[in-house]
Order: structure tokens, then sequence, then C-alpha cells
């Protein structure tokens, strides 16, 4: 039998995988990393480094995505996703203080849904991703 690793960003690695945006996928895959390691500390009930460094990478993810979605996107259009990523992010930062691994696996959920929903909406709503509608062919 072999074990894997948990993994709390499926959604953001494999959206960003799909859409070949490297520096994002780097990033979420060390944030997954950083939150396989937290979750660990937090089921041990340990008051390790591993708790502590998640929050930065959770930072470096939202500004790898940043880059990727654009910031215009990420501040007009995007404003209500950003919302979703920031308000998940304070959820996750409370269950890691109150030391919650079942708190921080249900955050990390709606973080990842979050965090992958504006990658994925960023870019499908840049016109030059969408497909090539045919002759006569209105817009849905």
């Amino acid at each position: 039998m072999t074990l894997e690793a948990a993994k709390f960003l499926p959604l953001t690695v494999d959206a960003a995988r799909r859409l070949g945006a490297r520096p994002l996928l780097a990033q979420a895959v060390r944030t997954d990393r950083a939150a396989a390691a937290c979750w660990t500390a937090l089921l041990a009930g340990c008051g390790s480094a591993a708790r502590r460094e998640l929050a930065p990478q959770l930072r470096r993810l939202s500004e790898a995505t940043s880059m990727q979605v654009g910031s215009r996107w990420w501040f007009a259009e995007g404003a209500g996703h950003r919302r979703r990523v920031a308000g998940a992010q304070e959820n996750l930062e409370e269950a890691i203080a109150d030391g919650d691994g079942q708190e921080f696996a249900l955050a990390f959920v709606g973080y990842d849904h979050a965090m992958a929903s504006a990658v994925v909406c960023a870019h499908s709503a840049n016109p030059a991703n969408r497909p090539a509608r045919k002759v006569g062919e209105r817009p849905a």
C-alpha cells in the first residue's frame, strides 16, 4: 500500500497546469506542500515552524495569482473573487491560530475553490482566450 501526501490545492494546481501558468503552478505546489506540513503539525498538536510558514506562502500564492490574472482584472472585474480568496485565507489563518486540524481542512477546501475559480474566470474573461465563433454564430 502506497500512502500519498494530502493535497490541499488540487483545483488550483490543475487550473494552473491546464493554463500553462508555470509561475503560478510552482507557487501553488510550494503552498500545497506547506499546507500539508502545517496540517500534520496541527494534527500532532505541535507549535512547529510549519504552522508559521504557511501564511507567507498563502500571500505569495495570492501575489502569483494577481500576476497571472492581471492586476487590472484582480482589482476590477475580479474584485469579488479577490474578496473570496481573502476571506478564505482569513478562515485558514484562524484555524491555524486555533490549532484546529478539521477546521483547517474545511477552510482549505473553500480557499482552493476560491483561488481556482479566480484563475479560471480571469482566463475565460480574456477575449483572447475564447474560442473563435463561426460565421453567423451568436454570442452565448
